[in-house]
């Protein structure tokens, strides 16, 4: 996933949901000559039922934009702990301006509760994080970088069928192939939406007869609303409850991997921080992003459904919080974790559990799922506790 940092830190994190079904293949050859790919994409789309002229009229002056290509080569997520991390983005003044957005949309948010059963919270955490709630929606042409990423030939299965998705939204009147701007993935808006999603999940929330999410705060939260509803967010239930952890309990058992009814983890000392638990014996997981010492969350299905779009732990851990934030839950306690790996130890590390036989995804000393498996299963095996948390004794075991 892209991370872009401005006055605001922007994820085309809704927009990258699913895109495309496993074994998809792209509706035209990739690479080559740009203006052959061109020409191939008009004749696609003619075949598929788009007027010639519109067809014409939309592709007219389409450039290969090689920042886009820039952008998504240098994309990647940030080393920095939770804490850092959480801090970083949560200022004094995005914190307040939510707060204020939240009462100055109640009905609206209260409209997207009953309708799509995803909380105030939730939104309002899209809406911060997403385009500083609309204040900086990303300058690329859309057009253009959509044709560009469909021509590379990097994942042309899920760009081609959003440029014939932004000509539809085109000859509805909704779409200009000049104009329109957004992220350099083709994300429009101010929850930053891709034009396939638009035309199947956007809503018209103020009632003008078009979705329009660039200016219109009613069809983009309602929009977002509809979206998480249709992947899968179970209405009124929780994503996420900050926990204190025993001293001593099976750390194997942490991460995501492992599911348990909340009251089992009751019965292992796991408490929540403040108030109780959320109602039901819900299945959920403990996470520690910074190891036993460190913050502790109990999450729930719906939290899964952020770690099926961005594959950033802690990116997903932080848009949950400020969301419990949002919904009035507490600073969360950061604890003593032990000091971070320093990036070339961190790589030191996956190398090291690479040899070993575990898998790690990426050597990029960032500390993935994968990485963070990898790494309990062999503070297991070494008899250290099994947080997930890699610490300099770890790495010199290795």
């Amino acid at each position: 996933m892209r991370l872009t940092i401005s006055p605001v830190l922007a994820f085309p994190v809704l927009a990258l949901l699913a895109l495309s079904a496993p074994g998809a293949e792209a509706l035209v050859p990739c690479g080559g000559p740009f203006p052959a790919f061109v020409q191939a994409m008009k004749a696609e789309a003619v075949a598929q039922g788009h007027k010639p002229a519109a067809v014409e009229r939309f592709f007219a002056g389409v450039e290969n934009d090689e920042k886009v290509l820039q952008a998504d080569q240098a994309q990647g997520v940030f080393r920095k702990t939770f804490t850092d991390f959480s801090r970083m983005l949560i200022s004094k003044s995005r914190y307040e301006r939510g707060i204020e957005n939240g009462r100055k949309y109640a009905g609206l948010f209260a409209r997207a509760d009953q309708s799509y059963g995803v909380p105030k919270g939730i939104l309002l955490a899209f809406w911060a994080f997403e385009t500083d709630y609309g204040s900086f929606q990303g300058n690329f042409n859309t057009r253009n970088a959509l044709v560009t990423l469909a021509h590379n030939c990097r994942r042309p299965d899920i760009f081609q069928p959003q440029v014939l998705a932004a000509l539809s939204l085109f000859e509805k009147g909704e779409f200009d192939p000049l104009h329109t701007t957004g992220a350099w993935a083709g994300e429009i808006g101010m929850v930053q939406m891709l034009p396939k999603d638009i035309l199947e999940r956007g809503v018209d929330g103020d009632g003008d007869g078009k979705v329009s999410l660039k200016t219109s705060v009613p069809d983009a939260i309602l929009s977002a609303a509809h979206m998480l509803q249709t992947f899968g967010w179970k209405p009124h239930q929780p994503w996420m409850v900050e926990v204190k952890v025993p001293a001593q309990m099976d750390w194997v058992q942490t991460g995501l991997e492992t599911r348990l009814p909340v009251s089992k983890w009751a019965a292992m000392g796991v408490k929540p921080r403040s108030g109780a638990w959320p109602g039901g014996d819900l299945a959920a997981s403990i996470l520690l992003p910074q190891g036993r010492k460190g913050p502790a969350f109990m999450v729930f299905d719906n939290f899964r459904v952020l770690t099926d779009w961005n594959k950033s732990l802690t990116y997903d851990l932080t848009i949950a919080y400020f969301a419990m934030r949002m919904e009035g839950a507490p600073v969360f306690d950061p604890g003593h974790p032990d000091p971070e790996l320093s990036l070339q130890d961190t790589i030191a590390l996956q190398k090291g559990l690479l040899a070993r036989g575990y898998t790690v995804g990426k050597v990029d000393g960032i500390l993935g799922a994968a990485t963070r498996a990898a790494v309990r299963a062999e503070q297991s095996r070494l008899g250290l506790p099994a947080d997930g948390w890699p610490t300099r004794a770890l790495l010199e075991r290795l």
